[in-house]
Parts: structure tokens; C-alpha cells; sequence
């Protein structure tokens, strides 16, 4: 190899070497690249200040042009060819993607971005939440690129709307805030919407759930028990009733209700319902207790509420209890004796076209709940079923029974069957053609599962 071939050879190498070196780095831009940025950012939008306005262009084939643009724009400056790829990477992200997160949004293992502030971006990675480098340059930077997300589904964070909730063309759920909601800036939330879908084998490869437990909830949900998911924040709720629901039976008419649609069930007899909140003066609000009321005239067999969280789960407990037997729903609980003595009968006084004494709520929901899942997330960030729990009626001084059937010991880091058998459960599925096998219940009580 000559001595002109070996430096060719050695440029090209060092030039393959920087472009990986840039992709892959998370890049927190400089004083000066802040300001090449800002030039550039310019000139594309005198530029394509029609083009980006008008929804009818296509967008991927502007992306495209735009990509072009910047390119030119980053050649023609007197800088490095590193310098050059950084500012590339950086202006496209900030003009066509969405800044400093577009890199943790293409990142799978990824579930969460939280912007605390513009200069403080945390992210959570298995379970676990990590602090980053990246930061937005400033507030309206951030700003804009809230804006950005919205405007495909026609919201706006603005002051008029300080607070929006909403979801991404994928599924993923957003929340932004900006002043005077967040005195100390704008803040941005984004739950990103798993592609891969939480299967019931997954879970078990994960240990989630023994494999008794599992078959346990698959029987009750094939023989129609009405139950309710509880957990924490951040625990799983939402994407284990997407895994239950997938042992509904196909021929059964399913109404799902949430506020933003993430449920993907793969039934074909399914209609979604979702809740619209205020956005203009002469726009109607419609809350889940209106779409739990519609969805009772819709002949559904069984109603799939996403969450409740405030007085439509009186709607709900009345259909789970009138007709609409395997109904399923999740609400945040530290236990299950918090959901059903506390956080339910919190809800219920939330509706105000109702009234009713604290027997009058525990006999409801003992009448309408009859499997509670309890969800945990463990220190390290493994999401567990901590309880799986028979509702077995009320006590004399008015409060809801439960036993448990199946729990989890963090101390063996087992599952184990409790020894309380689930008669009423299993009597009751039994009427719907189901049966439980006995070896879903060892004999020995505290039997691992």
C-alpha cells in the first residue's frame, strides 16, 4: 500500500470513527454551538415558514429537505469535521425531532422521560430512575418542543391550558406543565408506549407471577370474575390489565374507557372509548363516569376501565355488580384493605349525584369486587404481584372483607399459596363452565407456587 493509499485509508478510518463516536454520544452543546444552532434554526424558518405551517405537505419528504438545508448550512462553517457532525446531530434534533429526549425516546430499555426544568432531565431504565447529562439550551427551547409534541394531536400548552395530558401518535403518555402551574418552569413527562406487548409469558420470565398464580387469574378472567388491579405509581397496573385482557374470549362485545388510550386489545369485538377534557368555551367535557354510563347502553358483555380515579367508579361497581360480571379496572392503592376501606370509598363521595353511608359503600363494593391483583415495585425495580386476593363481604362494623389466596415473600423471593381456598371464586366460575384444578392449591399451607 503506497504511503498516499495509507493516508486515505487512515482519513477514512478516523472519519468512521468520529461519525459512530457522534451518533452514539449524548451531546450537551456548548456557548457557540447554542448559537450556531439558533442561526441555523433561523434560516430554516424563513426559509419553510410556509411548509411547516401547512398540514397538507407532507412531512417526512420536508424532514427530508430540511435535513439537506442543515447539512449545507454546517458545511459551509470553518470548523472541525467532528464540530461539524456534533452541530449536524444537534440542529436536527432541535428542529425536526424533539431536541435532547429524541435520543432517549429511540433508546428501547427506556420507559420514562421526566424534564424537571429545562437544565434537568432524568430518565428511568428498568425500574430505576438516572439523572442525565442532556439538557434543553433554555425554557423556551423546551417550550417549543412541548409544542412540537402537541401539535400533531391539535393541543397547546399555553396559559390558557397550563396543564395537558396527552398522548403521542405511538401511545405514549404525555404530561406538560408550564407557569403559573410550574412557577419554576416548564416541566414535561413522557411515558413511552411499549411496542412489544407485555405477555403473560414474559412475566413469568421475568418473575412477575408464578405460574399457579397465573393460571389462577386466567380462569377467573375466562369465567367472568369481576376484578380490580391496585398499586403504586409506576407499578404496572395499565399494562398487566392489558395482559389479563388478553384471555378474554373473542366472541365476548368488549368496551374499553380510558383517558388516553394505551390498552391494545387484540379481540375482534372491541370499541374504545376515551375522555375528551375542556378545550375550548364551547366544547363539552366528557369524564369517565359518562363514558362508563354511555357504555351501559352499548350492550357490552364486559366494561374495561383503563384507571378510576374519581367518582365514575360508582358507575362502575354498579355495572360490575348489574349484569356486567368480569369487568376488570386499576386504582392506585398501597394494599388491598387501603383500596377497598379507603381509596374506593373516597372516590364514591366524589360523585356528587350520589350519597352513601359507609355500610351502604362497603356492601357496594363487596357486591361488585370480587378478585383484587395488588402490584409492588421492588427496591431494585422488579414489578411483582405482591397479592392476589378473595373479597369475601362485610363485617359488622361495615368494612369489606378480603382473604388472601396467593402472596409474595420478599424474604424467600417466592410466591407461595396462603392456604385460604377461594370457595366462592371457584363456585363461581364454576356456573360459567370453568374449572380449577386442585393443584393450583397446595395442600401444604405456604406451599410455594
Amino acid at each position: 500500500m503506497s504511503i498516499i493509499e495509507q493516508k486515505m485509508h487512515s482519513k477514512r478510518t478516523e472519519i468512521a470513527t468520529i461519525d459512530a463516536k457522534v451518533q452514539k454520544e449524548q451531546i450537551t452543546p456548548t456557548k457557540t454551538e447554542k448559537r450556531n444552532i439558533s442561526e441555523i434554526i433561523q434560516t430554516i424558518s424563513d426559509k419553510y415558514r410556509t411548509e411547516l405551517t401547512d398540514k397538507s405537505i407532507d412531512k417526512n419528504a420536508l424532514n427530508e429537505r430540511i435535513k439537506e438545508t442543515i447539512q449545507k448550512e454546517v458545511e459551509g462553517l470553518p470548523i472541525s469535521y467532528e464540530q461539524k457532525r456534533r452541530l449536524e446531530k444537534l440542529a436536527i434534533t432541535s428542529i425536526i425531532g424533539l431536541g435532547p429526549i429524541q435520543q432517549y425516546l429511540d433508546d428501547p430499555d427506556i420507559t420514562e422521560i421526566i424534564v424537571q426544568r429545562y437544565d434537568n432531565i432524568c430518565v428511568e431504565k428498568k425500574g430505576k430512575v438516572y439523572t442525565v447529562k442532556a439538557t434543553f439550551a433554555d425554557e423556551e427551547s423546551l417550550r417549543n418542543v412541548i409544542n412540537r409534541i402537541l401539535q400533531p394531536v391539535n393541543r397547546e400548552c399555553n396559559i390558557s391550558a397550563p396543564i395537558v395530558d396527552a398522548h403521542l401518535a405511538d401511545g405514549s403518555r404525555i404530561c406538560a406543565t408550564i407557569p403559573p402551574v410550574s412557577p419554576k418552569g416548564a416541566t414535561l413527562t413522557i411515558r413511552k408506549f411499549n411496542n412489544d406487548m407485555m405477555t403473560a409469558q414474559r412475566y413469568l420470565e421475568l418473575r412477575s407471577i408464578s405460574e399457579n398464580m397465573l393460571e389462577f387469574l386466567k380462569l377467573c378472567v375466562v369465567g367472568k370474575v369481576s376484578i380490580y388491579i391496585s398499586g403504586g405509581t409506576g407499578t404496572g397496573k395499565t399494562t398487566f390489565l392489558n395482559m389479563l385482557s388478553s384471555f378474554l374470549p373473542n366472541d365476548e362485545l368488549i368496551i374499553t374507557i380510558e383517558d388516553t388510550l394505551e390498552l391494545q386489545l387484540k379481540q375482534k369485538n372491541v370499541r374504545s372509548l376515551e375522555t375528551r377534557p375542556v378545550t375550548s368555551g364551547t366544547m363539552e367535557s366528557i369524564d369517565m363516569s359518562a363514558l362508563v354510563k354511555a357504555s351501559l347502553r352499548m350492550r357490552p358483555s364486559r366494561i374495561i376501565v383503563g384507571e378510576t380515579r374519581d367518582g365514575a367508579v360508582v358507575s362502575l361497581l354498579s355495572a360490575m355488580s348489574t349484569g356486567h360480571e368480569g369487568s376488570m379496572s386499576t386504582g392506585h392503592a398501597n394494599s388491598p384493605e387501603n383500596l377497598v376501606n379507603v381509596r374506593i370509598p373516597t372516590m364514591m363521595e366524589m360523585d356528587k349525584s350520589t350519597s352513601f353511608t359507609e355500610r351502604a359503600q362497603a356492601l357496594m363494593i363487596a357486591e361488585a369486587i370480587q378478585l383484587i391483583v395488588q402490584l409492588r415495585r421492588l427496591p431494585n425495580g422488579r414489578r411483582v404481584v405482591s397479592q392476589i386476593c378473595e373479597v369475601e363481604g362485610t363485617d359488622n362494623k361495615g368494612k369489606v372483607i378480603i382473604k388472601t389466596i396467593y402472596a409474595y415473600n420478599h424474604k424467600t423471593d417466592s410466591f407461595e399459596y396462603t392456604g385460604n381456598f377461594p370457595q366462592k371464586i371457584v363456585d363461581h366460575v364454576s356456573y360459567y363452565g370453568v374449572s380449577m384444578d386442585e393443584s393450583l392449591f397446595p395442600a401444604v399451607e405456604g406451599g410455594k407456587t
